[in-house]
């Protein structure tokens, strides 16, 4: 009788127990669909933050496009002028020539054809300046070019420099600033990605005039807006300096400013992606460094560092 309560207790126990493995085993597989449930939906917020991040870029790159070719507008219509001003004139001597030929004066007539030639001159040469403004232009945009190319960084820093401040003047005529160039003239080509480095440049410069018009803007009379550029050779290295005389950068955001989606700019007027791209393009681009020297209320100064 004691065996069969015993068997009896240890088949109810075995139920028991076999009971509570199958609610817990069915609440394993509960809480493992449930964790599987979640990782998917964090996969899914990590694609859509992905794609929000590449159309964000896109947008910076577009912005600056934009106001690359507001500075083009600008700047291409200065050759063009004197193109189609010197053509005129030399149309009208032209004319005179064939007069002064008709007439028999000779002396006349090659004072004439002289002045016509130092015309043409400058036709070609505004012409060909004109060409260069338009190949960086298309150098900027071509997004799926990705080679290093032996590059003359003073080219591109004056070049870039006038782009942008002409760009800011599209939007804004009442805005003026000084544009200092000190550039080392022995400065050796040096290998990167043109429409990359184009891009770095401009962002800062676009930075640098943006900081110095909203000083103006509450400055007294006597704030004369300045940004500047110089670039030097140093053990080995290009070092490339673009400072303004603005509000410059809060000590306590400083170390912030090259972060992804951090900015200073009032809402609409920035997406806090242009440092950053910049750095990532010197630094993981092409091995360079990003260093940066402030005083708050007086200037900023980028400092790029690449090597050879």
């Amino acid at each position: 009788m004691r065996l069969k309560t015993f068997l009896l207790n240890l088949i109810k126990g075995k139920r028991i127990l076999e009971h509570g493995v199958q609610i817990h085993t069915e609440e394993v597989v509960q809480q493992g669909d449930s964790l599987e449930s979640q990782l998917n939906e964090f996969e899914k917020t990590r694609n859509e933050l992905e794609i929000a991040k590449k159309q964000l870029i896109q947008l910076e790159k577009m912005a600056s496009l934009g106001e690359l070719t507001a500075g083009i507008a600008h700047e291409i219509q200065n050759p063009l002028n004197f193109v189609n001003n010197f053509s005129e004139v030399n149309a009208e001597l032209i004319d005179e020539m064939q007069q002064e030929i008709d007439k028999g004066n000779f002396e006349e007539a090659k004072a004439i054809a002289c002045a016509i030639k130092e015309n043409q001159q400058k036709i070609n040469q505004h012409g060909k300046r004109a060409d260069s403004i338009v190949k960086n232009m298309l150098l900027h945009s071509r997004d799926n070019s990705s080679e290093m190319q032996p590059t003359d960084i003073n080219a591109l820093a004056d070049e870039y420099l006038r782009l942008s401040y002409h760009g800011l003047r599209a939007k804004d005529k009442t805005f003026n600033s000084a544009m200092m160039t000190n550039l080392d003239s022995n400065l050796p080509k040096v290998n990167v990605i043109p429409q990359d480095f184009g891009r770095v440049l401009l962002n800062l410069f676009n930075n640098a005039f943006y900081a110095v018009h909203q000083k103006q803007k509450t400055a007294d009379a006597n704030y004369k807006p300045e940004v500047s550029v110089t670039t030097s050779l140093e053990n080995g290295q290009i070092i490339i300096m673009v400072k303004d005389n603005g509000s410059g950068i809060p000590e306590n955001i400083k170390d912030k400013i090259m972060q992804p989606f951090f900015t200073t700019k009032p809402t609409g007027e920035g997406t806090g992606l242009g440092l950053s791209l910049s750095y990532d393009m010197v630094v993981k681009g092409h091995g360079g460094n990003i260093d940066i020297k402030t005083k708050e209320g007086e200037y900023t100064q980028f400092i790029i560092t690449i090597p050879i």
